[in-house]
């Protein structure tokens, strides 16, 4: 009677601990974690690349101009108070960090006991987009928080630059490895979740390989040596052997949606064409030219650089035809991108790179063509790009790397400004220069520079983590750091 009484009582009382559980909404770590890779992804795209990171950082390239009278009007006449704020960068800051966050704790449900223990593809995705964010994140800002983030410190420390980057390739070494093991295991767990690349693996693995390809060009300044070129390469040629195409993000995906950059123009129009680019396409008589400097509102007026007069008007200047077009597709990691590379490897190792270069630019004239020809009404062919490319073989022949990397210029003003940055301040510190001229009057004022050599750290933490708060400093000088420190891959200490 004794035992069977205590039987009852603990019945009952396992029952009272489940009334108040509530099912309908269970605990984030019993949660499939295939279910926050489609977030990760949304979100690396929205609120990371091509996002507020990017329509500032066009000006500084000049890849667009800032126009509207409002922030990008700041931005375009190099008001240092708008540049090196830190409330500039912090929606940006605080959502890449947010979704980081995503991401590590997907991590920790694929280690072992984890929900998703095993799931070696989500694995894969996971690491390949946590190198993604943690590499613009330093890219942009330099030595940023990083090792004691989502571990419950208040007050994460800074770690360096080179620190960060030695996670990076971490990462992409343990996802290629992983992305091989689901491979040749053929696991599905994503399934309809990974809205990238609908599940299919190979290109997850190209797209690890091609990262892992940007990340070593950008610390070539700081090995410059035959072998890292020879690394670059090896990564870059992996991509191209796993069929890799170019991480392209369907922003409809069968639903009803708009890319960002569009959305952004409908609401402000705060961007236009730049005569920076268009010199370039009008030079080469480029059949880009009619889609990128497209007469949007019958003024057919195309912005100058650093003009103040020009950075107050609105719904004036001529802009990219592809901003007309909600539908276009936003690149995580484009076609172009891998084959200039490539390119730009063979180039400085002497070997030729004429058919990578291309691949790249024939890449390129086929992403403004999908993205905004049908808008500009132009339809660049096969004859069309066969032409253009015969066209490019004597400045190619005078000078390979400069035409390669003008072409990257040029083929990544669509919505990857962001490797244009990187690339002008990486080229600047590996040889001292960059084939393309940056021409507003505005970057250097009473003989100080006033293009910026990084972005500002994020108000949240500025205010709240006293690390960053030092590091972004105090009164007259607070952020004032931008224009005088480059990043550690150019040349930086911080």
């Amino acid at each position: 009677m004794v035992l069977a009484a205590f039987v009852a009582t603990s019945c009952s009382e396992d029952q009272m601990d489940n009334i108040n559980k509530d099912e309908a909404h269970p605990g984030l770590n019993i949660v499939n974690g295939k279910f926050q890779i489609t977030d990760a992804i949304t979100s690396s795209v929205y609120s990371t690349i091509c996002g507020n990171y990017a329509w500032y950082v066009s000006s500084y390239t000049e890849q667009l101009f800032g126009t509207g009278n409002n922030q990008l009007k700041n931005v375009e006449v190099r008001l240092t108070s708008e540049m090196s704020a830190n409330s500039t960068f912090n929606n940006e800051w605080n959502s890449t960090y947010l979704n980081l966050n995503n991401l590590v704790n997907l991590r920790n449900k694929c280690a072992d006991g984890g929900v998703n223990a095993g799931y070696y593809d989500l694995l894969g995705m996971e690491e390949v987009l946590e190198a993604l964010n943690w590499g613009i994140l330093t890219d942009l800002h330099g030595d940023i928080p990083y090792e004691e983030c989502f571990t419950g410190v208040s007050a994460p420390k800074i770690n360096t630059q080179d620190e960060v980057y030695k996670h990076i390739f971490e990462l992409l070494d343990d996802a290629q490895a992983n992305l091989n093991t689901a491979i040749s295991s053929k696991l599905k767990n994503a399934a309809t979740q990974d809205i990238l690349f609908q599940g299919d693996l190979t290109q997850w693995l190209g797209l690890a390989h091609a990262l892992k390809a940007r990340y070593l060009l950008h610390t070539y300044g700081q090995n410059k040596t035959t072998a890292r070129l020879d690394s670059i390469l090896t990564e870059a040629n992996a991509a191209v052997a796993a069929g890799f195409e170019g991480a392209n993000f369907d922003v409809f995906n069968g639903k009803t949606a708009d890319n960002s950059w569009s959305a952004y123009w409908w609401s402000r129009y705060y961007i236009g064409s730049s005569q920076t680019v268009d010199a370039l396409l009008t030079e080469r008589n480029d059949p880009r030219e009619a889609i990128y400097n497209f007469d949007m509102f019958g003024s057919n007026t195309i912005g100058i650089p650093g003009t103040s007069e020009q950075a107050v008007l609105t719904e004036t200047l001529n802009a990219p035809a592809w901003l007309e077009n909600g539908a276009a597709y936003l690149h995580l990691f484009s076609k172009s991108e891998l084959y200039f590379i490539i390119a730009e490897v063979k180039a400085r190792l002497g070997q030729d790179a004429k058919s990578d270069f291309e691949t790249a630019v024939s890449a390129s004239l086929d992403d403004y063509n999908a993205t905004g020809g049908g808008v500009a009404e132009v339809t660049i062919d096969e004859t069309a790009k066969s032409n253009y490319l015969a066209s490019l073989t004597t400045l190619y022949t005078a000078n390979p790397l400069n035409e390669i990397l003008i072409q990257k210029y040029i083929a990544q003003t669509r919505d990857e400004q962001l490797e244009t940055y990187n690339d002008i301040r990486r080229c600047r510190y590996v040889d001292g220069s960059y084939p393309v001229t940056l021409t507003n009057p505005n970057n250097v004022q009473s003989g100080s520079n006033r293009w910026p050599l990084r972005l500002p750290y994020g108000e949240s933490d500025v205010v709240s983590n006293p690390n960053v708060t030092a590091a972004f400093g105090s009164g007259t000088d607070a952020g004032m750091y931008i224009f005088t420190a480059p990043v550690r891959w150019a040349g930086g200490s911080k």
